[in-house]
């Protein structure tokens, strides 16, 4: 699901390392892998890091997937042992809102919806500085 993603970010990143990077390694003598390897690489983690972590947060979002693949959602919600079954945390704001019209399951829903929005923006906050400390290293 967040392949593509993770592909097209990474593919975009590779394409922003400045030419002349390539060009003066394989003027020192460097073979092409060992451009790619030690030059191209390094030039583009953190736009592949960065895409990297944002796919990870778009995955967390994500309800469709997880409904048509996990099944309905009907699983226990607190896994009991580290191999029980449990639902998504999408799938249970959804099943409080639409089901729960009670005050307790509606506040239930916000305060699930309160914990998915943080974790979304933790890591999109980690992206962002694993990315900027990346852009220090190189000296961007």
């Amino acid at each position: 699901m967040t392949l593509p993603w993770i592909i097209r970010t990474a593919e975009e990143a590779i394409k922003v390392v400045p030419k002349h990077y390539r060009e003066a390694s394989l003027a020192l003598g460097a073979t092409k892998w060992q451009t790619i390897i030690k030059v191209v690489i390094p030039a583009a983690l953190p736009g592949i890091l960065t895409g990297v972590l944002l796919g990870m947060g778009k995955a967390i979002g994500e309800t469709a997937v997880v409904w048509l693949t996990a099944g309905s959602g009907l699983e226990a919600f607190i896994p009991r042992t580290i191999n029980s079954p449990t639902g998504s945390l999408p799938m249970y704001i959804y099943l409080l809102a639409t089901q729960g019209h009670t005050s307790e399951g509606m506040k239930n829903a916000f305060g699930a919806s309160l914990i998915l929005l943080t974790m979304f923006l933790t890591i999109s906050i980690g992206a962002l500085k694993i990315r900027n400390y990346y852009l220090k290293r190189l000296g961007k």
